[in-house]
Order: C-alpha cells, then sequence, then structure tokens
C-alpha cells in the first residue's frame, strides 16, 4: 500500500460522514419519564462519549445521581445545578452526536408543567419527536399537551418510546394499552406516523440494541427509527426566503442586505422582491467572509447585492417574484400562551416574525383547547401554558407565510413591551382579507383645521389615578377654565361612559383593557375634531395607557398622574366603593384586590393630598399655555 493510501482513505470517510443528513429531534413527555436518561443511553451505548465526561459523569452520580452512586446516563444531559439537585429537566438542553448513517441535534426539554414554554421553544426547529411515556403512568395530561404543541408546530413523525418497561415486568398488555390510547388521541391532531417502541432507558433495552426480554417486540430499535425515519424537510425546494437582518455598509462603494436564507435557492441574476413593499429587483451577488457564492441555500448567512437602489430595511423579506409570500396586518393564528401573567385581549404587544417586530393586538380569542379532551372552549384571557385559536391585528402590514406551508415566515413570538419577555408563541393560519379593501378617505378639512378654528391647539389630557384620587373634580375644575378662555373642551369620564359606550364591560382585567381602547379610540376622535379632551378613567395599566398615547400624534398625549395614596382615597371614599371592596361585595376593585401600576413618567404629578382643586387646576392651564408658547416661533 502506498504512503498516500492512508490519507486517501481518511479523507473518503470524513467526505462520506460529511454529506451524511442530519435529523433534529426533541425528547418530550410528562416530567420524570427518563428524557435525559434515554439520550444519555444513546449517547453511552453509541460510544459517543469521551473518556473525560464519562469520568465526569460518574463522579458527579455519586454526588447528584438517583441511582445510590451507580452511573447516572442522564447526567450527561442535565447540566444545570438546579436540575441535578432537584433530578429534572428544567431548561432545553442540545446535544449533537453522529452514526455511521445519520448526524443529530436533540433538544431534551423539560416535563414540568411550568416550563412548558421550554419545550415548545425545543421544538420549534425539530423535524421529529420521540414523546416518553412511563410505562407505569401511561398517557398524562403533558403527554397530550406536548402532542397538541407537536401538531400545532408541524411535527408529524413522532417515536413513542413507553419507557420504564422494566417496572412493569416487560409486560406486552401494559403496552399495548398505552399504545392504542396514545394513538387515539394522536390521530384526532392528524399525527399519524407514530412509531411505538417499547424501552428501558435505566438498562438500555431496545434504546441501541434490541431487547432480549422482550421477545413480543420484532421492531426497530430507537437508534434504528431514528437512522431511518423519513423526514426530508423541503425548504430547498420552497420559494426562496430570507429575512434582512441587517444593511450592510462598510464604505460608500458598498450596500448589501445581509441575513439567513431561510428556505429556496438564489443565484446571482435571480429575480426578487423586496416584501412588504412588493418592489422588484434583481440578485447582483452573493457575498460571504469566503468569497462570492454561485447558490446559496438554507440555513447560510449571507450578503446580497441588488441591481437597483432600492430602499431595504431590517425585517423586510428578499423573495421569489414567482412565489412571493403573502401581506396582511390581520391574521387568524394559533397561540401558546408562555407567561405566568395572563393574556388580555386588546391589549398592545410586540411581534416577531423572522428579523420583523410589529406592534400586536389580539383582538378575538376564538376558543381555548383542552388538551385533555380536543374541546374546543370559550375564553376570556389565556393563562399559562393554555393554547388557543385567535386573531391578531398588527399596526402595520408584514410578509408572511402560512405556517402549514413555511415555517421559518410562519411562525412568529409575542414579546411584553415592557419586560421584553417572549410571552407566547404562535403559527399564522391565514390572513383576514377584510381590512385590505379598506382605505382611508381624505377630507379637505383636517385636525390642525379644525384646531385653528377653535384658535386652540388639540390635545387629551388623560388623568389617571384611583378611584377617589379626585380626577373627576380636578377634570370639571379645568374645563370650567377652558370654557372661560373660550376654549372648547369635552370631558369624557369612566363613570359616565360605562352608562353607554361601555356598559357591556365588567371590571376584569380584560375589560378593563378594552374599556379603556374604547375610550381612548373616542378621544382619538374628538382630537381630530380639534377639541381640547379631559379624559378621566382609573385606566390601572401602563400597557393601556401607553397604547393610549400610541394612537395620538406626537405631543398631543398628555398624561396626568392624580396622586393621592391608598388611604386618602379611602378615607375621601365619596362612592363608597371601598367599604364596599373591604367587605367582599365588589370585586376586581383597583388598590384592594386589583392592580394599579402608577405612571413612571407623567407629563403632570398632581399631588391631591396637598393642594387644593383650584391650584390643581391652574397647574394644567399653565402646563398647556406652555405648549402654545413653544409652539409659537
Amino acid at each position: 500500500m502506498s504512503p498516500s493510501a492512508p490519507s486517501q482513505e481518511f479523507r473518503a470517510y470524513v467526505n462520506a460522514r460529511e454529506k451524511r443528513d442530519v435529523l433534529r429531534f426533541i425528547t418530550c413527555g410528562s416530567v420524570d419519564d427518563g428524557k435525559s436518561t434515554l439520550i444519555g443511553r444513546l449517547l453511552y451505548e453509541s460510544k459517543l462519549i469521551f473518556e473525560d465526561q464519562l469520568a465526569r459523569v460518574e463522579a458527579d452520580s455519586k454526588r447528584h445521581g438517583t441511582l445510590g452512586g451507580a452511573l447516572d446516563l442522564a447526567l450527561l444531559v442535565d447540566g444545570l445545578q438546579a436540575e441535578r439537585e432537584q433530578g429534572i429537566t428544567i431548561d432545553v438542553a442540545y446535544r449533537t452526536f453522529s452514526t455511521d448513517k445519520r448526524s443529530f441535534i436533540v433538544a431534551d426539554t423539560p416535563g414540568h408543567e411550568q416550563y412548558t414554554r421550554n419545550m415548545a421553544t425545543g421544538a420549534s426547529t425539530a423535524d421529529l419527536a420521540i414523546v416518553l411515556i412511563d410505562a407505569r403512568k401511561g398517557v398524562m395530561p403533558q403527554t397530550r399537551r406536548h402532542t397538541t404543541i407537536l401538531s400545532l408546530l408541524g411535527i408529524r413523525h413522532v417515536l413513542l418510546a413507553i419507557n420504564k418497561m422494566d417496572l412493569v415486568s416487560w409486560s406486552h398488555t401494559v403496552h399495548e394499552g398505552i399504545v392504542g390510547v396514545y394513538r387515539d388521541f394522536a390521530r384526532q391532531l392528524d399525527v399519524t406516523d407514530v412509531t411505538c417502541i417499547p424501552v428501558s432507558a435505566l438498562t438500555g433495552d431496545n434504546v441501541v440494541e434490541p431487547s432480549t426480554v422482550m421477545n413480543w417486540y420484532h421492531g426497530p430499535t430507537l437508534l434504528q427509527a431514528l437512522e431511518s425515519a423519513d423526514v426530508a424537510t423541503n425548504r430547498g425546494s420552497a420559494p426562496f426566503r430570507m429575512p434582512v437582518q441587517w444593511v450592510n455598509r462598510p464604505d460608500a462603494g458598498f450596500r448589501g442586505f445581509a441575513g439567513t436564507i431561510a428556505s429556496g435557492l438564489v443565484r446571482p441574476g435571480d429575480p426578487v422582491l423586496i416584501c412588504p413593499a412588493q418592489k422588484p429587483s434583481t440578485v447582483s451577488r452573493i457575498v460571504t467572509a469566503d468569497g462570492d457564492l454561485t447558490c446559496a441555500r438554507p440555513g447560510q448567512a449571507v450578503t446580497l447585492t441588488l441591481a437597483d437602489e432600492i430602499d431595504v430595511s431590517r425585517g423586510d423579506v428578499i423573495a421569489s417574484t414567482n412565489q412571493p409570500p403573502g401581506q396582511s396586518d390581520q391574521f387568524a393564528c394559533h397561540l401558546i400562551w408562555m407567561h405566568e401573567n395572563a393574556l388580555l385581549p386588546k391589549r398592545p404587544y410586540l411581534l416577531k416574525i423572522g428579523t420583523c417586530v410589529a406592534g400586536a393586538q389580539i383582538t378575538a380569542l376564538k376558543y381555548t383547547l383542552n388538551v385533555e379532551s380536543l374541546e374546543r372552549v370559550a375564553a376570556k384571557t389565556l393563562e399559562l401554558n393554555d393554547i388557543a385559536y385567535c386573531n391578531i391585528s398588527l399596526d402595520r402590514q408584514i410578509a408572511f407565510d402560512a405556517y402549514r406551508e413555511l415555517r421559518e415566515t410562519g411562525g412568529f413570538i409575542l414579546i411584553d413591551r415592557y419586560t421584553h419577555e417572549t410571552v407566547g408563541a404562535g403559527m399564522i393560519d391565514f390572513a383576514l382579507r377584510r381590512a385590505s379593501n379598506l382605505t382611508r378617505q381624505k377630507f379637505t378639512v383636517d385636525k390642525p383645521t379644525r384646531s385653528a378654528q377653535k384658535n386652540q391647539k388639540a390635545c387629551v389630557l388623560w388623568l389617571t389615578g384611583l378611584s377617589g384620587a379626585g380626577k373627576s373634580t380636578t377634570a370639571n375644575a379645568v374645563e370650567q377654565r377652558l370654557h372661560a378662555l373660550g376654549r372648547h373642551s369635552y370631558v369624557l369620564d369612566g363613570d359616565n361612559l360605562r352608562h353607554g359606550l361601555t356598559k357591556d364591560l365588567g371590571f376584569t382585567p380584560a375589560d378593563r383593557v378594552e374599556n379603556v381602547r374604547r375610550i381612548a379610540e373616542v378621544a382619538k376622535l374628538f382630537v381630530d375634531a380639534g377639541l381640547i379632551v379631559l379624559v378621566s378613567v382609573i385606566s390601572p395599566f401602563r400597557d393601556e395607557r401607553e397604547m393610549a398615547r400610541r394612537m395620538m400624534d406626537e405631543g398631543e398625549f398628555i398624561e396626568v398622574f392624580v396622586d393621592a395614596p391608598l388611604e386618602v382615597c379611602e378615607q375621601r371614599d365619596p362612592k363608597g366603593l371601598y367599604r364596599k371592596a373591604r367587605a367582599g361585595e365588589i370585586k376586581n376593585f383597583t388598590g384592594i384586590d386589583s392592580a394599579y401600576e402608577p405612571p413612571e413618567q407623567p407629563e403632570i404629578l398632581l399631588k391631591t393630598g396637598e393642594r387644593s382643586v383650584d391650584d390643581l387646576a391652574d397647574e394644567i392651564i399653565a402646563y398647556l399655555r406652555s405648549r402654545v408658547d413653544q409652539a409659537e416661533p
């Protein structure tokens, strides 16, 4: 054999391994079903653990293990200190491994109900799922919840690993009973590709090697099923999509658009469409750090240059012209709620889809899904781990694909505007087309004209504070002064409006959100009419006050915090409401059993317990005069 032969063989071996396809899969199920142990067993028996790793796990098994000092393979995956101390998985743990037939990326996800959001995160990029079931417990509520989420996320290939068969004496009857229940449930979710495998992650039976004690089972081992699963994706043959991450301008002579290709192929000379603006162009170059490419594929991070000087920004999508994405600002979608604080319809959130971020509101909750019975249940709010079907409205149009067609541009997350926490994950079903035929009618007499006719600068004075703080009293005094000055104003009082505009609403958090939204919409119309509008309403939540501010033009919304301590408001109690709330006769009363979120930076702060109403009204009038003075040249 020539000296070069070994290197040629090695090169051929490396090339062969590089060409193997990659399977991304997730392990999920109820808590303590043995997910981490199963992955540890896969790695251990596939001889994919380095000696130093094994030595570390052996040492950790003696300190943190759950097997009395014996080798605890779950510790290969459970990396967080809290997980090792509790013996559960909290975070999503990713591991990679390879066999001669395939490479794998596995996401080990938590089984506890409060960490369902982590499971959804792991499943969002998976092609296949291993659903574990403890043979002693059977199909659990969390098993059903996870399977429902897998279905919504478009995962149709499931390996059902019925684990801990050693603890039920390797019973064929137990196995078949669980298989029947799970298949019936999965079939209702259109999850039909289910391979059922009885295993023991602890002993290794049917994980890598066939079991010698379950001679009634003749199917594949878990590893064989993973190696042979046909889950080929069509991202390469799908329409071209690349969300723009940033505009690359290192100097005046270069302008490119950087991003990661979500689907499809792109080559220099390809016609493309910039969405949602619908601007056509042609790809000139595909630039990378290693040089230009003649073709780019899904998953590659590239910079595209275009033949035309057109406006492209972060959040736009560069797409194929023959199969462009849709565009809309209203959608029907599935939503998984992931936060301890409830979702409130009409509350403003941020929606992130690809690289695009837009303001969003849930405009209608159609139903929530009972994960036990799959019954559709009416709901006004969503709690942690609820799964719902709803309508969502955005503050602008975005480019999108239906999730079932292309999940990279059809899946989104909802973000809390204040904490920036991810609170929900959604899948777009279809666009609501009813808004596409509507256009705003322009009128010659506009807001500036109406304001000039009244010789005033239109605005809304939004008085917020606890019940009894003095909002209505102050608004009344301010309007008297405006009337005496010949100004045109109107007071929108929360109690008065509940006799008509908002009479159908209660005082739950969800109803309070809708209450403020309606009042803000009316205030916006009155400002458009050129009026000075005084809004006197508790409006306890910052999110909704900010929503009202965003409805107005810059400088039109003036937040007035009518600040009186709770004890002072209770002493005043002009309507006897605090007394009733303390007696339990009124529920969801702000300051007692419902929270009030004070403004952080109001334009005007009024300490009503320290000053007279006349002084407070004079301060507001002085503020309005200063606005006029500042506007003059």
